[in-house]
């Protein structure tokens, strides 16, 4: 049996299954010509700032592309154009899928919440099957064009050529769409509901449509592509140290594919299974989905692993199969985790909109509390999984830890990803002014869609984690005859102390970037409340196009300085200090990295889950005190959750690749 052919053809399911689904999408209906009309907006909005994105990435692409093709050689500036080309793909397709499942979202909820859920969830599944889909076919694709054979001669660079052409196009897009999604969410929110009292989604607000734009090339292109990112990562570095640890046994290679392929079925399968049951919960009706697809990938992995690792001469088939399971448990303990910090049905969220009843001061500490211990039950599960992997099957252990973990992207991207369509839908159901219960439909959808957000965000960084392990063991192994790594070499603590600062300062720079964005939409807003009368009375009808491209043109200059950090300070590094210091460097990354990313990533969420708990009625509701002091934290915590936090994810992975790709000049 040819098993790269098998991932192949399982990437391609996954990709036709998501056009089906989409085709089912664009049939059902768009309700009234208003409500289409801000649809439209939405979309076009969004459209034109990933072309403009794409095009400003574009020419980075191409002189990477030539680079490598001059240094590494053809294969691997090919490997490099096909990771992102597909990165750029995934988002693409994400976005696109979102912009029209918002609206029909919205239609449905005037039949009910089960109509609603099912077609939010629909066009979550779109993406996360591409998502899988794309991931699987780049791996499969770029071995079977250019591998050289498996247990001899293997070229490894194209590979890692591959990895870095995905994670360049992700940290971009998470950075990009991020900045926009927030800029524009803080600057609309800031002028609308702070000094104008207005609620979210009003029509009046010069902002909202770039407000609602941001939901799609943030929390969905952005996200799509991270994920992408993610997974093709993870297989890149199984293989890697697979072939590095087992050189004679050619499964090795093939084995990482199959465990794909699996989790993908496994994915098409569980999205079958989501459907609101007689409690009418919503997240219940989500994990159902995960849970079988998780059961079923457990039952594949037996089989796989037997059949693929047997006779391996250095791991038992049933230690690798039980390394698998451990990472289908730490991707059901990260959704557990995060849920506790971040959904309303637990104390956390509740002690955070009580500290908001006493001041916009005590908000704001409760959530940085919060935030930090967040961290803490996240990294012991890691650290855990880790030593048991390791203990069971050492290095490839852990890999194949990680590479369970990341097949069930497609399942968990779909829970995901239904949560910024449920937000749009709102939005247009409350431009709009359709029936209350719409409202309190879509609302219910958004307020779990929030949760859910943080939950995949969870599962992203503590998959770069497992996988940021596995790339620096394969930079170690690489240059095994070379690399002394001893914390008494105080180039190595050197680089560790550089590689520590390495989140810390691409965060600030992230949140900075926000920060100008959201003042200059703040500028605009208020420009067009003074200048342009008749917009509080709904007289005056706002332009909309003008924070729209405003916000665009900040977010697009503000990415690039932190993007290309993890691609230049490596380099520099690596050059400067030499090998041993680039490995204390990447160390030191991943270390303070998962920390940083998570506790921005749960802090944010639980913000914004405390300000909706209050919304709900509770502590005064909308309008009291608590709510003006949780719209304040959820203010400071929307470039925690949707641009710093998780663009460090990728960040992360740039920078060990980048230490993959240059480790042969390094020896």
């Amino acid at each position: 049996m040819n098993f790269v052919t098998l991932s192949l053809g399982a990437g391609i399911l996954s990709v036709l299954y998501g056009l089906f689904l989409s085709w089912k999408i664009i049939k059902l209906p768009t309700g009234t010509p208003d409500m289409n009309a801000i649809a439209e907006a939405i979309a076009e909005g969004a459209r034109a700032f990933l072309k403009r994105e794409y095009q400003t990435i574009g020419f980075l692409a191409v002189a990477i592309v030539a680079f490598l093709y001059f240094t590494l050689g053809m294969y691997s500036a090919i490997a490099f154009a096909i990771g992102a080309a597909l990165s750029a793909a995934a988002g693409f397709v994400g976005m696109n899928i979102s912009v029209r499942a918002n609206i029909r979202t919205a239609q449905a909820a005037k039949t009910g919440l089960k109509e609603a859920l099912a077609v939010a969830f629909s066009g979550g599944s779109v993406t996360g099957l591409m998502v899988a889909g794309l991931a699987l076919f780049s791996v499969a694709v770029t071995y079977l064009i250019i591998g050289r054979g498996a247990a001899s001669g293997f070229d490894l660079k194209p590979l890692v050529a591959l990895g870095f052409g995905g994670s360049l196009i992700s940290v971009f897009a998470r950075l990009g769409g991020g900045i926009y999604t927030k800029g524009a969410d803080v600057g609309t929110d800031m002028v609308g509901k702070i000094e104008k009292g207005i609620p979210e989604d009003d029509p009046r607000n010069p902002g909202v449509i770039a407000d609602l734009v941001g939901d799609n090339v943030g929390d969905d292109a952005g996200m799509a592509a991270d994920l992408f990112e993610t997974y093709v990562v993870t297989a890149v570095a199984t293989i890697l140290l697979g072939h590095l640890l087992l050189p004679n046994f050619a499964n090795a290679i093939y084995f990482p594919m199959v465990v794909g392929a699996a989790g993908v079925v496994a994915s098409i399968v569980g999205t079958m299974f989501v459907s609101l049951g007689k409690d009418k919960k919503i997240m219940p009706a989500l994990y159902r989905g995960l849970i079988v697809g998780s059961v079923i990938s457990a039952i594949f992995f037996y089989f796989i692993t037997t059949m693929l690792m047997a006779g391996n001469g250095a791991y038992s088939s049933m230690n690798l199969y039980l390394s698998s399971l451990i990472g289908i448990a730490v991707t059901v303990g990260m959704v557990a985790i995060t849920e506790f910090y971040t959904s309303k049905s637990y104390g956390s969220i509740k002690h955070l909109a009580e500290a908001s009843s006493t001041g916009h001061g005590t908000n704001i500490i409760a959530g940085l509390a919060l935030s930090m211990k967040s961290t803490i039950a996240p990294v012991i599960l890691i650290a855990a999984a880790m030593l048991a992997a390791f203990g069971l099957a050492g290095l490839y252990g852990v890999a194949v830890a990680a590479m369970a973990m990341i097949s069930l992207t497609g399942i968990v991207v779909a829970i995901d990803a239904f949560g910024p369509i449920t937000d749009n839908a709102g939005g247009i159901a409350e431009m709009t002014n359709q029936p209350e219960h719409v409202r309190e439909i879509t609302d219910a959808l958004d307020s779990v869609g929030n949760t859910t957000k943080a939950v995949t965000k969870g599962y992203a960084i503590a998959s770069a984690g497992l996988a940021a392990l596995v790339l620096f063991a394969s930079y170690t192994q690489e240059l095994s005859g070379n690399l002394v790594f001893s914390l008494s070499d105080p180039r190595v603590v050197v680089g560790l102390l550089l590689g520590a600062a390495m989140p810390y300062l691409f965060g600030a720079l992230a949140m900075e970037a926000v920060g100008k964005a959201a003042g200059a939409v703040v500028v605009e807003v208020r420009r067009q409340f003074k200048t342009i009368k008749g917009i509080m009375t709904g007289k005056a009808k706002p332009q909309y196009g003008r924070a729209v491209d405003i916000v665009t043109t900040a977010a697009l200059k503000e990415m690039i300085v932190p993007a290309l950090l993890p691609v230049a300070v490596p380099v520099v590094v690596g050059f400067t200090l030499g090998a041993s210091a680039l490995g204390g460097f990447l160390m030191g990354t991943i270390v303070t990295g998962l920390f940083v990313a998570l506790s921005m990533t749960t802090g944010g969420a639980a913000w914004d889950n405390a300000k909706k708990y209050i919304e709900e009625g509770h502590l005064g509701g909308k309008g009291s005190p608590a709510h003006q002091a949780a719209v304040t934290g959820d203010t400071v915590g929307d470039p925690y959750k949707d641009t710093a936090g998780p663009a460090i994810n990728p960040m992360i992975k740039v920078a060990n690749i980048v230490a993959l790709l240059i480790a042969g000049f390094l020896h």
